[in-house]
């Protein structure tokens, strides 16, 4: 893997290092930090900003469609409608 080297004031160092949780890389740490969320509220926030073009809703609703027409391709559920 490459690695760059970088610069940062003892400030910036303190910081970055009490984020820490024991053997974690720096790298990892901001990683952690800055990378963006990856939850499904995450997600749903930002649906706004997506934009999809009608063709491709309109395939999502077809194979929601055949997906509840053939049960054979959902999860099996018992008689209580639990898996």
């Amino acid at each position: 893997m490459a690695v760059k080297t970088i610069t940062i004031d003892m400030e910036a160092y303190g910081l970055l290092a009490a984020q820490k949780r024991g053997n974690e890389s720096f790298s990892r740490v901001i990683k952690r930090r800055l990378a963006p969320e990856r939850t499904a509220a995450a997600l749903l926030a930002r649906l706004p900003e997506l934009a999809l073009a009608d063709d491709t809703l309109d395939e999502i609703d077809r194979r929601v469609a055949a997906r509840r027409e053939s049960p054979a391709c959902s999860p099996a559920l018992d008689d209580k409608g639990e898996k």
